[in-house]
């Protein structure tokens, strides 16, 4: 998506709301300036991609376990 500076400052909480799903392009005079964008959209992507990877023996709750006790 891409929108104008003037926008984003008029907008921004709708835009930083939009920006966790999608890159949000700000221009300024009809060009690019910036881009909005989640920092961890490649980890959801990543993880949406090993959706239904994990064996059936494996309950949501202990894979987030197992995941806290990584950290």
């Amino acid at each position: 998506m891409s929108i104008t500076a003037t926008e984003l400052k008029n907008n921004l909480s709708k835009y930083l709301l939009l920006s966790a799903t999608e890159d949000v392009y700000i221009t300024k005079n009809g060009k690019v300036i910036s881009k909005l964008t989640n920092p961890y959209q490649e980890r959801v992507a990543i993880a949406k991609s090993l959706f239904g990877a994990i064996g059936g023996e494996v309950t949501e709750e202990q894979a987030r376990e197992e995941r806290l006790k990584n950290i």
